[in-house]
Parts: C-alpha cells; structure tokens; sequence
C-alpha cells in the first residue's frame, strides 16, 4: 500500500471516529410526568404533621427513624438485621451482577473481534527424498475488527447498563426500608404480645381468688352453685387465651430470628426490657409530600427501570441502520527449509452491513421495546400512587390509635375503680356476684384494648416512617457484600476491586421527579 493509500485510509478512520461520537438514535429518557403530585398535600400525614407543629418538639430522625424510640435493644436488632439478612445480602450480589453487567456494555465501546491464533506443524515426506525430508512449519495471526459506534447502539447500551445499576441500587436500598420496618414490627408485636401475657395472667390470678372464695362460701352454704360456675367459666375463658398468647409469642420470635438470619427462637438480649412496647411521637414533618416520595427506593428503582428500557429503544433502533466496521490483519508464516522465505502479511479494510431485507423484524423489535417502555411507565405511576396510599393509610392509622390512648386509659381506671367498687359491695351484701364478675370481664376487656391499642400506635408510626422512604440511608455507610463473602468470590473469579467499590453518594443516584415529559 502506498503512502497516499495509506493517510486516505487513516482520514477515513478518523472521520468514522468523529462522526461514531456524534450520532444517537433512540429517545433521550426524562423524568416521567406525574400531573397529581404537584397539588398533593399529603393527604391525612398533613393534618398530623400540623398538629404535632404546634407542640413546638424537635424534627423526628427520619433517616434511622427506630432512634426515635430511644429502645437500645431495638437499635441493635435493626443493625444487625440491615447486614445479616439473607433478602438484603441478595440485593447486594444483585449489585455486583449489575456492576459486572455494566462492564459488558462498556467493552462494546472497543475493538469486539481480537483473535491471535498460531500454529506449528512438523512434516515429513519419503526418507527417499532427501536429508530435508522432515521439515517445520509454521505461522501467526492477529485478526482485529471493530464495529464502530455510529448510530449510538453500544452508548444506548451503556445507558441502559447504567440505568439497571442504579435500579439494583435503589432496590437495594428497598430491601433495607422493608427489613428495618419488619424488625421493628415484629419487635413492637413482641412486646405486646408479653404485655397481653401479663395481663392475661394478673387477671387469670384475679379470678382464681373469686373462684376460690365462691366455692369456700358455697360449701359452707351461704352462696349458690351458679355463683361458683360462673366464676370458674369466666376463669376457664380466661386461662384459655394463654397457649393462644403463648403461641403468638413464639411465632412472632421465630419470625424475628430468621429475619436476623438465626435459627428460630427467642433472641436472648431481648429479656430486658420485657414487656416494655416501644412508644415515641411523630415530631415535627419538614419534608413535603412530593420529596418524602421522591425519595423512595421502589420509586427510584422504578424510574431507574424505566430509564434503562428507554434506552434499549434506541438499541433497537440502530439495528435499522447499516453498521460501520473497521478490520485489521497481521500475519507471519515461515518454515525451517534452508532457503525458505518468511512471509509477512497485512491488511486494513472497513466493512458495511445493513439488514435491509430483515427490516420488518427490526421495525417490529423497536415496537416490542417501545411497547414495554410504556409498561414500566404505567407501573411507574402505579408505583407513585401506591407511595401516596401508604403515607396516607399509616398517617391515619396512626392519627386515630393515638386518639384512642388517652381514651383507653381513663377507661382502665375507671374499670379497675368499678371492680374496687362491686368488691366491697358484694363483701357487704349489697349487690349479688354477677356484678363482681361483669367488672372483672371488662377489667380484663379493657386493659386488653388499651394494650392493642398502644401496639397499634407504634406499629403505625413504624408504617409511617417506611411508607416516606427511610430506614435505607444508614446501610449507605456499610459494605455492600462482607469480608467472607468477597474472599470466597474473589478466590473463586478476578473481582478486580468491583467487590470493594463503594456505592455511589446518597443523593448521587437520586433521579428526581420533574414536569419534564416522557418521549
């Protein structure tokens, strides 16, 4: 080849180069329109944050929001939940796949074909023939082709790659919100269900006396049998709800267990602090509707999915437009003949394919795209919608159990006050047995509401704080996949520090919801 051939050829290249960064095909993804969102006010979370304002209290943790119930034991469990559970340690391989998967989509950026083959041959021919009957051959190739990136199919990829990477991230930070909201109910549910034990028990007790002092005064004939079965039937119900409790109990501990990735079983720091349920206020709200569900993970990781099938659009697309490749060869070959020459051979040359006869499959392959694009979107304001129920559902839920509390409370006392009551009464011979035992079925009825109710309150607010998106940014700071776990991968394939990498800041993957149309 000439030198003129030779700087043509490079132009060409070059101009190729330029002109493969300057073309894209496909929708440039944008944030997806959500019309309601801008006028909503937060629903019933609004008139509860109003009214806890005027209590002049501090801003509630929003971020670790099971700080706010000052519970020690609780802070450790949700901890240890937030890195021992198997859903989360799940979700973080899924990152490394979707880190993994990224590096795939940005090799497209380089030569795709680099072939080096080689081969040595030993020959021999009749002994007759001559001393040089037995010879070698021999000979090596390199084989390069590039298909270069002109209508942006390999950057499409990467968007997409990229995309799917900061939707496993985002569902990863899911995984945290639902397993800190898990442990803490199931913690709340615990401490009720102890409290409900007691409760059962101390009544149980109560009753057992009456029984014994109906029974006392009916054989020694100053009372009449109906006296004593009715107290041994309100007795019997009673110490009858204790396995159902009992029960309950230990399947909300087993519960508990396995979300820490434990065997099944009561966890043994939780004896202290029995039967104390974990209580705390909302404070103040200071995030807008808008931005509390701007921030959630599945709202993220749903705009994230949608980013990613947007771009795979533009994947399809290119396939309708010729491709544009650049090939090289070089080879050597010899043999071991005296005399024998060694050739050097080498060759550069551009490529053009275009599926021109298969335009109706490509064409159709751009709509199967399209088509699920505009899937994700209608599940994207599914999603949305979902997010605005939850905050409004908890918000109320726990707005109604707290005006319950003070309620319940005065009618434990007043309870408690009414069997004092029918008790020196019935001692006195004032009012008949009946009453004794009425006061205390509805001593035991209403100390059993007003501990429900309480567990209620707690586990409503814990609602309340998953449905607005928190609990996800402490694990931010912790390592995606532990120590024993990267050794194993890494002695098993070459992570090359994809294990170790951090994950990107908080808000660095944060894609907000804007007016800006969809394409």
């Amino acid at each position: 080849m000439s030198c003129r051939s030779m700087a043509a050829t490079a132009k060409a290249l070059v101009a190729s180069l330029w002109l493969s960064g300057c073309t894209l095909v496909g929708p440039n993804f944008a944030s997806p329109d959500v019309p309601w969102l801008k006028h909503w006010n937060g629903g019933s979370l609004q008139t509860v944050a109003s009214a806890t304002s005027g209590a002049q209290r501090p801003r509630a943790e929003t971020d670790a929001w099971w700080h706010n119930f000052n519970d020690p034991i609780l802070d450790q469990l949700v901890a240890e939940a937030q890195r021992q559970n198997p859903d989360v340690r799940t979700a973080g391989l899924h990152i490394m796949e979707a880190r993994a998967q990224l590096g795939i989509a940005n090799s497209g950026l380089y030569p795709q074909v680099q072939q080096i083959s080689g081969q040595v041959t030993r020959i021999g021919h009749n002994p007759s023939s001559g001393p040089n009957s037995v010879f070698t051959s021999y000979g090596a190739d390199l084989n390069i082709a590039w298909e270069l990136d002109f209508w942006g199919k390999f950057r499409r990829g990467i968007e997409s790659a990229n995309a799917a990477y900061l939707a496993s991230i985002a569902q990863y930070d899911d995984v945290q919100v639902l397993v800190a909201a898990q442990t803490a109910n199931l913690y709340a549910s615990i401490r009720i269900i102890e409290q409900r034990l007691r409760i059962a028990r101390d009544n149980a007790a109560l009753q057992k006396r009456s029984l014994e002092i109906t029974e006392h005064l009916f054989k020694s004939g100053n009372e009449s049998e109906l006296d004593v079965q009715q107290a041994r039937t309100l007795y019997l119900s009673t110490i009858a709800t204790i396995p159902q409790l009992e029960g309950s109990l230990r399947q909300a501990q087993n519960a508990l267990s396995v979300l820490l990735a434990r065997p099944p079983g009561p966890l043994p720091q939780m004896e202290a602090g029995k039967e104390t349920i974990p209580l705390a206020t909302l404070d103040v709200v200071v995030d807008i509707p808008a931005e509390m569900l701007r921030r959630r993970p599945d709202v993220r990781a749903a705009e994230a999915q949608l980013a990613a099938q947007s771009a795979l659009i533009g994947v399809s697309e290119a396939a309708l437009y010729p491709s544009i490749s650049l090939a090289g060869a070089v080879g050597l070959s010899g043999t071991s003949l005296p005399g024998a020459s060694h050739a050097f051979n080498w060759a550069i040359g551009s490529a053009l394919v275009w599926n021109v006869f298969d335009y109706g499959r490509l064409t159709n392959q751009v709509l199967v795209e399209d088509a699920r694009f505009q899937q994700l979107y209608e599940l994207y304001q599914g999603t949305v919608l979902n997010a605005a129920r939850e905050v409004d559902d908890a918000a109320i839920i726990f707005a109604t159990s707290r005006a319950q509390i003070d309620v319940l409370r005065d009618a434990v006392k007043a309870a408690r006050r009414s069997l004092d009551i029918a008790t020196i009464q019935y001692r006195e011979g004032l009012i008949d047995f009946e009453r004794v035992l009425d006061s205390q079925r509805t001593l035991f009825s209403q100390q059993d509401n007003f501990v429900t109710t309480q567990g209620e309150v707690a586990q409503s607010l814990i609602s309340l704080y998953k449905a607005m998106g928190g609990g996800w940014q402490v694990a931010r700071g912790q390592p995606v996949v532990d120590e024993a776990t990267r050794k194993v991968m890494n002695d098993r394939s070459q992570w090359k520090g994809l294990l170790e990498a951090p994950l990107p800041p908080i808000n660095a993957d944060k894609s907000p919801i804007n007016n800006t149309k969809t394409p």
